[in-house]
């Protein structure tokens, strides 16, 4: 496959689709596959299905390597912790993340100083409601019936604060996410313009569902499907011969 040729993985399990796309990177020449289309179904109450195994496999590789766990990267996409202490209360939601943002930020101040995920979902610094687009799209949306489906779209990436000229820029990679409201149903849709394998694309993968699963709630649909289209996904943060990914490689074929 040439680096241009898109690789598109559907898959019914986030870790088997977030494996396809790992081996494929290991057993191919380069550190990169460009574009990545994942498609992702198989919910159970809105939570995608996952091969333990795997995920096991991939947390303790992280830690190995001092990287993020999955959690924790799922985690500034969709804050499910804060969402289950919120009762379930979207407002309250809201409110609570954004009183303890200057205490999330801080705990990771060199990867969270320029923000979060949700923060700019949530707080994007323009438009209605204060900035909250998920809030616009919610409400819009049980307003009335037939409303145009091109509203329901957030952006991450901001111009005026993301058009500049430093080398590395590790945020925002993912730079917009849209709902398409299917009669009962709703499906996600989010574009990374890159994004890092090994490190963020599980974690970043179950956040989106996490996401995906909240707006559909709250717009009374049941979340379907989960379409995650990345520019360039590459493995450039750890040698693909790396001794630590051995244990990893082998329960990823075992499953695959």
């Amino acid at each position: 496959m040439s680096s241009s040729s898109p690789l598109i993985i559907e898959e019914t399990n986030l870790s088997h689709a977030w494996s396809r796309a790992f081996l494929h990177i290991i057993d191919h020449s380069g550190k990169e596959v460009s574009p990545l289309l994942i498609t992702l179904t198989g919910f159970t109450n809105g939570i995608p299905n996952e091969d333990q195994a795997i995920r096991d496999a991939l947390d303790n590789c992280l830690k190995i390597n001092n990287e993020q766990s999955v959690h924790t990267v799922a985690n500034t996409i969709f804050p499910a912790s804060y969402w289950q202490r919120s009762n379930h209360n979207r407002n309250k939601l809201f409110d609570t993340y954004l009183d303890n943002f200057p205490r999330i930020q801080a705990l990771e101040p060199h990867k969270n100083n320029r923000g979060i995920y949700f923060e700019r979902l949530i707080a994007y610094g323009s438009g209605p409601n204060n900035g909250n687009q998920l809030e616009y799209i919610i409400s819009q949306y049980n307003s009335r019936s037939g409303v145009r489906r091109s509203m329901f779209q957030a952006s991450i990436f901001d111009p005026a604060r993301d058009h500049i000229s430093t080398a590395q820029l590790p945020f925002p990679c993912l730079q917009h996410v849209s709902f398409i409201p299917q009669k009962k149903s709703l499906i996600l849709n989010a574009f990374y313009a890159t994004q890092q394998l090994f490190n963020k694309a599980y974690g970043n993968y179950l956040g989106l569902c996490k996401l995906g699963d909240f707006m559909a709630h709250e717009m009374g649909l049941t979340f379907e499907r989960m379409n995650c289209f990345i520019g360039v996904a590459k493995m450039d943060n750890i040698p693909k011969k790396c001794p630590t990914l051995e244990e990893l490689k082998k329960v990823a074929r075992q499953a695959v």
